[in-house]
C-alpha cells in the first residue's frame, strides 16, 4: 500500500511498502501457515520485543534482528516502538491517494491512467514508485498482506487506512 498526501500543510511526504513480508517472514514469526507475519512481541511476548517493563524507554528498548529485518525492507516506516523520528510526519489537511497492491500492475491506481496504459511516467507516478522503492513494510504489516488475492469490506479498508495513518 502506497499513501500519498496532496496538498495540506506540514511534511506531506509519500510513504508505503511494497515488499511482501510473507516472503520474508522468520519462520518463528509466521501466522497460520505464512499468511501473515507477526511482530516479535506478538509472537514471544517477551517485554524486550514489546518495549515494556525493564525495556519501557528508549535508552532500554533497541531494535531487535526482526526489526531490523522489517526496517531494511522499509525504512521510512516504525519497526519498534522506539524507532527514529524520520520514520514520522506529520500532514494537516491533506487529501490522501491510497494505492493496494501497488506492484501489481493490474490493480495500480494511477492519477493520469494514460500513463499506466503507455508505459509513460509523470511526476506523480515516479514519486510514488520512488517511495514505494524506499518504504516497503508498515502497509503490508498492518494490512497483512500476503500474495493471494482477498476482497475488503469498506469497513476492513477503513480500518486499514485507520491503523496504517496512527501507526
Amino acid at each position: 500500500m502506497i499513501v500519498e498526501g496532496n496538498g495540506g500543510s506540514g511534511e506531506c511526504a509519500t510513504t508505503g511498502c511494497m515488499t511482501d513480508l510473507n516472503k520474508k517472514c522468520p519462520s518463528e514469526l509466521k501466522f497460520d501457515g505464512g499468511d501473515a507475519c507477526k511482530s516479535a512481541c506478538d509472537a514471544f511476548g517477551n517485554p524486550e520485543y514489546c518495549c515494556s517493563g525493564a525495556y519501557s524507554s528508549p535508552t532500554a528498548c533497541k531494535p531487535s534482528i526482526y526489526s531490523e529485518v522489517f526496517k531494511s525492507a522499509c525504512p521510512k516506516s516504525y519497526s519498534y516502538a522506539f524507532d527514529d523520528a524520520t520514520s514520522t510526519f506529520t500532514c494537516t489537511g491533506a487529501d490522501y491517494t491510497i494505492t493496494f497492491c501497488p506492484n501489481s500492475p493490474s490493480l495500480k491506481s494511477s492519477k493520469d491512467p494514460a500513463a499506466e496504459s503507455t508505459g509513460e511516467s509523470g511526476p506523480d507516478t515516479d514519486s510514488v514508485q520512488a517511495a514505494a522503492l524506499a518504504s516497503q513494510w508498515l502497509a503490508n504489516l498492518a494490512t497483512a498482506d500476503s500474495t493471494r488475492t482477498q476482497l475488503y469490506s469498506p469497513a476492513q479498508f477503513g480500518f486499514s487506512v485507520i491503523i496504517f495513518l496512527f501507526l
